[in-house]
Formats: C-alpha cells, structure tokens, sequence
C-alpha cells in the first residue's frame, strides 16, 4: 500500500471508532416500546399483517427477512401492505415492524445520466448514489399562492407542437392515442430536444418490456441527452407496488429541482398502466371496484399527482416542471374511464391517430382533437404571430378538402386554399426522433406565410426544407429579429436552390 493510500485508510478507521465512541458515550439505557406483527398470507405483491395497530396509511414497515412493505389498507383486524422488496425467505408468521418513517428518494443532481428504480435503487451498472437530500414521493402539491402563469415556452422540436398546439413551462399536456402511433418517439424527442436547454428531464417508464427500457436509454445515449436525464424504471415484471409508485417517484425527483429554481420535464410512459397496477392492488387489498373495475379514488390518485406540476413564483424560486403524461385507447376511444379522466385533469391534449399512421402522416398528430389551454400564451411573440390563424385555416383545409373526393368542380379561389392546405400538410411531417430547432421553426412559418411555397410541387417540399435547415444551422440569426430580416434571408436561401 502506498503511503498515501495508507494515511487515508487510517484516518477513515479513526474517523469510524470516533463516531462509535461518541454514540457509546451518548447511549442511555431505557424502557423502549415497539409493536410487532406478524405476516398472515402474502401473494401477489400484497402482505396482510396482523397486529401493529398504530399503523398508518403509508407508513413503511420492516419485516425479519429483510423485506420491505408500504401500508396500503387498514381493515378492523388486520393491515395490508404493497410489497417493496421481497426476499426468498418471506412466509406467513414472518415478524413485521413499523419504522414511524414514509417513503422517500434520494434527489439531486447526482441522479443526471443514471437509471434507478422508485425507490431510488440504481439498474445501470455505473456504481452507488451519494444522495445529500431525500425527498418525500408523495407531498401536497404547491398551494395557489406559490404558482405563477405559465408564459414561457417549452420547445418540443416538433413543428405542429410548437406552433399550433404550444407547450409552456409547468403545463401539463396530455399525450394520447393507440398502441403503436408515436406516443413515446414524442415524449422522447422532447426530452432530446431539453439537452442544451439547461431543462432537467426524468422519463419514467411504468411496466414496459426490458427491451423497450433498453432501447430507450440507447436513443437518449446516442442523441447526447443522457447526461441531462434520469430515467425512473418499473419494468414489466416488477412488483405492483414498484409500478404504482414509479409516476411518485419521478415527481418527487423533478419536484425537488424545480423548488430549486430548475425548469425540469417529467414525462410518465405510460398511465395507462399505471393505473392498471393500482386497480391490481386495490382489488387485491379488496377495496370496492367502480367504474371498468377501478377504484372510486382513481381520479384523485391522478389529479394528486399531476397537480404538482406547475410554474413557481419568483418569491418561491421560479422553478418549473412540465408534465406529458402518456395514456393508451383502444380502437380510438377516448371516451374510457382514464382518458376522460386525464384529459380532464390535464392542460390539453396531443392526440395521434391510428389512421393518419397508417397513411403515412407523421408525425400521426389529429389537429382537430388536440388543444392547449395555455394556447399563445406560452409561445414567443415572433412565433405567435407567424403561426396565427394556421391552425384555424388547416382545420378548415380540412373540411375543403372533403368535396374534392367527390370530383365536383371547385372555383380558383377554393382550389388555390386547398392547395396551400397541401403544402402544408407536407411542411408539417417529420421523421421519428429529428427534433427541430425553434429558428428552423421561425423559417419555414415565414416562407410559407409569405407564399414562397406556392409554386413548388408537393415532391419538392421535403428537401426544400432540408436545405433551409442546413442554413439554419451555419446563420446566427435569432428568432428575436423581425420578419423583414427573416423574410430576406430565407428567400436569398431559396434563390441559391433555384426554388424562390
């Protein structure tokens, strides 16, 4: 050993026998009184306990086999717990004790590049978590008077997003449709579009396959914005416990850096299943099912949760955590229990359909079903004033474009609406996992409102862009200036393509 290493290893041993000769020092005998149960039956994630009746909703109790349970049900004679970690060795008679302690993570900026369980637990492979602060998963979120308006925008990189449905900072806009049209490649592009946006991100997966978890990390890896992201992970085959408590324990993490003064993205993949696994444990526990079987307070437990994200006043830092929780229909309907519930909670909805997937159109954004509430609000002047009547004027495209199935001949001025409805319907594809900057956004709102497009065929129109986002990224053109200079300058862009 050399010696350095050696007068480190001996003031690391004296640093411990200190520590235990003041605790000897400080010891007190006394009368201690402690309660313990015992396990009655457990199975499928759930443990009833008799005894400990000073038991409380989410108190977390130690059992002799080194097990770990929440308290999720009191009844008359006994307690029902959720599993947190199992061991071989749990059977009925095992001894449980109460620790008077809740449940919490460790937070921090120590978490940035890692993947960790809900209960803060790392599943990669790059060591422990020095953890300074824990934080509490579930809080009442902030009251009225600490919250501000959400005004400021939160760029997802996707051109239909930013300009006709815009995010802000703190809203909490809902991502729905069916299996397989794009929900996570969303959420997941807006996480990438944050890595140099100084905008902490935590996706939390909830019951998906390892191999949808792997391949997750890989694009967030391979897109840079591992390092500015924490990924909270409850795996198929997890517990229900770990499932129902993954959204908690993402927020909690979040939460702790927006009262920070951090803006920070959580994204929750997805609350479909979520709310599958608390009905698994509810009818389980035995709790009287409602509605498709779910629980009474199913509204509640996801209204709790996504109240927490907000915007801060400056008093209270000015912090910020954007929420795009992520729910699953079948056939189309968004007229099912969670879904309404959601839509009802959230700030507005992006809603991707099956049949414009399947057409080609992507991303499978429904502009007729999806909203924000927050609307220009949350967008930047210059971007506000460019994108305008846009949504309004595709919407009626759409209606127009209606009669032309039917062959009936239309009048110029009609024919020349539906073809500029065309362009931009072409304009607003995107390929999977290509986030887009706001000034290349700024770029082709500006050609397009000032009919630069108008001549080109539709064939014409995806590397038109191409080369205007080529520019954009050699121009240090911001989107703060005026119309005119932007209007110059994409238009000498496309005298140099031979397209103007």
């Amino acid at each position: 050993m050399l010696p350095r290493e050696a007068s480190s290893a001996n003031s690391l041993s004296n640093s411990l026998f200190d520590r235990q000769a003041d605790w000897l020092a400080r010891y007190q005998y006394g009368l201690r009184l402690s309660e313990q149960g015992n396990v009655v039956s457990i199975g499928d994630g759930i443990a009833w306990i008799s005894g400990l009746p000073s038991a409380r909703m989410e108190d977390v109790v130690h059992l002799e086999d080194g097990s770990r349970a929440l308290v999720f049900h009191l009844a008359r004679d006994r307690v029902g717990a959720i599993l947190l970690r199992q061991t071989s060795q749990l059977t009925a008679g095992t001894a449980v004790f109460l620790t008077g302690k809740r449940l919490s993570i460790g937070v921090g900026r120590a978490l940035l590049g890692r993947v960790i369980d809900p209960l803060g637990i790392p599943l990669d492979d790059a060591g422990p978590i020095q953890f300074d602060t824990y934080r509490l998963l579930d809080v009442r979120s902030p009251p009225i008077i600490a919250r501000d308006f959400v005004a400021q925008p939160l760029y997802t990189g996707n051109k239909i997003i930013d300009t006709m449905i815009p995010v802000g900072k703190g809203q909490r806009q809902l991502i729905i449709g069916d299996n397989g049209t794009g929900k996570s490649s969303l959420a997941i592009d807006a996480v990438i579009n944050q890595r140099d946006k100084n905008v902490y991100c935590v996706y939390v997966l909830i019951g998906q396959k390892r191999s949808t978890v792997v391949n997750t990390i890989e694009i967030l890896r391979r897109n840079q914005a591992l390092s500015n992201t924490v990924l909270v992970v409850a795996e198929a085959n997890a517990m229900p416990g770990l499932k129902y408590l993954a959204p908690f324990a993402g927020c909690a993490v979040a939460e702790a850096w927006m009262a920070e003064g951090y803006d920070t993205l959580v994204v929750y993949d997805d609350l479909s299943t979520h709310a599958r696994s608390y009905r698994e444990l509810s009818l389980l526990l035995r709790r009287p099912p409602g509605r498709e079987a779910y629980p009474g307070d199913i509204f509640f437990l996801h209204s709790r949760l996504l109240e927490r994200s907000t915007r801060l006043s400056s008093k209270q830092g000015g912090g910020s955590m954007t929420a795009l929780p992520i729910i699953e229909t079948e056939q189309g309907e968004i007229a099912s229990y969670i879904p309404t519930n959601l839509i009802s909670i959230t700030d507005g909805q992006i809603y991707l359909d099956q049949q414009l997937f399947a057409r080609g159109f992507l991303p499978a954004i429904d502009v007729t079903r999806s909203v924000s509430r927050i609307g220009g609000n949350a967008q930047h002047p210059n971007i506000k004033k460019e994108a305008g009547r846009m949504k309004l004027d595709y919407l009626q495209f759409l209606e127009l474009e209606v009669f032309t199935r039917f062959g009936s001949r239309l009048e110029p001025t009609m024919e020349a609406r539906i073809r500029r409805g065309q362009i931009l319907r072409e304009i607003l594809k995107q390929e999977l996992l290509t986030p887009l900057t706001i000034e290349y956004q700024m770029a082709w709102l500006v050609a397009y409102n000032e009919g630069m497009f108008d001549h080109l065929e539709l064939d014409q129109i995806k590397p038109c862009l191409q080369y205007l986002q080529e520019q954009i990224a050699r121009t240090r053109l911001s989107i703060e200036e005026g119309h005119e200079q932007w209007r110059i300058l994409v238009r000498t862009w496309l005298n140099e393509m031979g397209m103007a």
